[in-house]
């Protein structure tokens, strides 16, 4: 019989969290990003500053860094994670209406920071379309996916450019 690869199963496909008690702690990184598209009009919003609720995206970036630390809580067979870093960028795309975000988590330790990094790359899209969803209701957030990792056993990973 092979091994399980969805590592969150045992032998008779129970839900468990992974013992990560035997791996070697490492330095470990992940980034993350996602897009919110929108009306022009709300993207002139986000861009003066001039949203009724404020800094749209200074907002958005706490909103973000504080749900990746908050990941454990969301996912259930998370472990929790010291983060050591987490960094949250947003991009303004005039051309295409929309606000890209990249996520990126660190830590030294025994699990990867993944779910931190994806997470804080959804909450920080999700406060956007919260802030801004009186003036456009109909704005999507697409896209949100693991853009690299680093550390760990399985060392090195990069998702392929899109196209």
């Amino acid at each position: 019989m092979s091994a399980n690869p969805l590592t969150h199963f045992d032998a008779e496909g129970q839900a468990h969290m992974v013992d990560v008690g035997e791996k070697t702690e490492t330095r470990r990184q992940a980034r993350a990003g996602g897009s919110i598209f929108m009306q022009p009009e709300t993207l002139t919003l986000i861009r003066s500053g001039s949203s009724k609720k404020g800094d749209v995206l200074g907002i958005a970036r706490i909103a973000a860094i504080q749900g990746s630390k908050r990941t454990s809580d969301l996912i259930p067979l998370c472990h929790p994670i010291a983060l050591t870093k987490v960094s949250v960028e947003f991009e303004i795309d005039v051309e295409r209406n929309a606000v890209h975000c990249l996520a990126i988590a660190e830590c030294f330790g025994r699990t990867g920071v993944e779910m931190e990094a994806l997470t804080a790359a959804s909450v920080g899209l999700l406060t956007i379309y919260d802030m801004c969803k009186a003036v456009d209701r109909g704005m999507r957030i697409e896209g949100i996916r693991l853009l690299e990792k680093i550390g760990g056993k399985s060392g090195h990973w990069q998702a392929t450019p899109e196209k």
